[in-house]
Formats: C-alpha cells, structure tokens, sequence
C-alpha cells in the first residue's frame, strides 16, 4: 500500500526538526493565534502532499511552525470539514503526519454554539466530551484492529488539568462541556438543539470529533477547546450565521491565545 504521508514527512521533517513540538488546529476565525508564532515557517496547505484545500472563508489553510513561549510548536490554520467533500476522513493525511513528526500533544479549537445560557458568545470552553450525531467516522474502511480506538477519556484529563490552570494564571473565563459534532453545513434547528441539550451537549458544532477520533488512532493525547461564537438555534430567538460565528470568533481568538499561551508556559519540557 503506497505511504500516503511520505511526501509530506520529506518536505516537513527538515522544517520541524525532532520529536516533541505541541500542534495546535485553528478553527474559523482563530487563525491570528498563529501571529505570536516567532522563527514562523508558513507552508499553504496547496503545497503539502496530501493536505487538503479548504474553501471555507476564515480559514488560511496553511501549517505555520515555529516557537511559542519558547516551545517548538505546529500551528495548522484551518481545517477541511466533512461538509465540504463528505469524507470523515478529510483530516487523515494532516493527523497521521504530525503523529510521524513525533507530535504526541495536539490542542484542538473550534468556532462553537453555546447551548446552555451561561455560555455567552465570546467565552471559551474546555471539550470534557464529544457526542457524534453525524453517523461518519473517519476509520470507517480501516482493515487492521487499530481502527477499534477506545474513547474513553478521549480528551486528556492530564491536558485539560493544566488547561484550567492556565486559565486561571492568564485570568480567563473557562466553561466546560460536552461538545456535539453534526455534519453541516445548515446550521441547526430550534427543535435539534432541544434535543441535543436532553442528550447533554452544551456546545454544538460541525468539526472537531473526526480530528480527535484520528488522533486517537495514531497515538496523539488531545485537548479541545471551543470559542463560544453565538447560542445556537432557538435560544433568547437566536439565528447564527457564518458571519457571525467570523466575527465573534476574531474577538474570542484574542482570549484563546492568551489561554494557549499560559497553557504553553505552564507545561514541563517535552
């Protein structure tokens, strides 16, 4: 079977160097947390084999490695969604790679509905646990047992322990919750929103959950981190929309870098 991340280990190996940078995925509109990145190496996405092209507007689609509070780390500015091309899997090539570059540690933000009140529009939000209402999942096809990942504690306790000390020590607000994903690209419905709150998410969005499964799959310990972009459908009459979820998340992404920033500074040596 041909190695589908060869050529994109060649072509980033030299760049990233050993074993030990933390990755960090952006969602929409969080891309300027990649402007603190010092020694900043940019690669658009277009020229990595086997990265995907994203056409979804706040998204730069491109890898930028470089150092954060003196940390080697792999910034990837946006993602392709499995809304674009219904392939769960659209993440793969980009996932396995890091996991080859020796990556052990990804933090995972997205653009999210609040769907309980006292997260407001705005707020961050640490990803206690994901629900999948798409049905997809990005191991489907997988023929060896590594595709039967456990998901138990699929976001890293330890990560998120440090995750809410960094926010306390930068002075930021932290909810945390139950992370739904759904397919998209039509936002949801009032009475979807019901549901998922009787099923116990408290944040509904349309990425993040196949990066995870993935990274649980090669290896990867996860933290997800949501900015809270708009209360989803039906709430106080609210009607989200991608614009909204662009704008809000450029404020949000302000916040998100001072809590990656803490969380960078506050990790042993890795």
């Amino acid at each position: 079977m041909p190695d589908r991340c060869a050529d994109a280990i060649a072509l980033l190996q030299p760049k990233v160097g050993g074993p030990g940078s933390i990755a960090v995925i952006l969602g929409t509109g969080l891309g300027g947390v990649a402007d603190a990145v010092t020694d900043a190496v940019a690669i658009p996405y277009a020229d990595i084999p086997g990265f995907p092209r994203s056409a979804v507007s706040g998204h730069a689609g491109r890898l930028v490695i470089g150092r954060l509070e003196g940390r080697r780390v792999i910034l990837l500015q946006g993602r392709s969604h499995y809304y674009e091309t219904g392939d769960a899997g659209a993440m793969r090539t980009p996932i396995e790679t890091l996991s080859r570059l020796g990556v052990s540690t990804i933090v995972i933000t997205n653009a999210a509905g609040a769907i309980r009140k006292d997260a407001q529009p705005g707020n961050l939000a640490l990803i206690s646990d994901h629900i999948n209402l798409t049905g997809a999942n990005p191991l489907i096809g997988d023929t060896d047992d590594g595709r039967f990942v456990s998901m138990t504690d699929a976001y890293s306790p330890r990560l998120r322990a440090r995750i809410k000390r960094a926010a306390t020590q930068a002075g930021v607000k932290l909810h945390e919750g139950v992370y739904c994903w759904v397919s998209g690209p039509s936002f949801e419905t009032p009475a979807e929103i019901r549901m998922m709150r009787t099923l116990g998410a408290d944040l509904v969005g349309m990425s993040t959950v196949p990066e995870v499964i993935l990274a649980r799959r090669f290896g990867i310990d996860v933290a997800g981190i949501s900015v809270v972009t708009n209360l989803a459908a039906g709430m106080e009459g609210a009607s989200p929309s991608h614009g909204e979820t662009k704008t809000v998340a450029s404020t949000g992404g302000i916040v998100l870098k001072r809590l990656l920033l803490a969380f960078l500074k506050g990790l042993d040596d890795v």
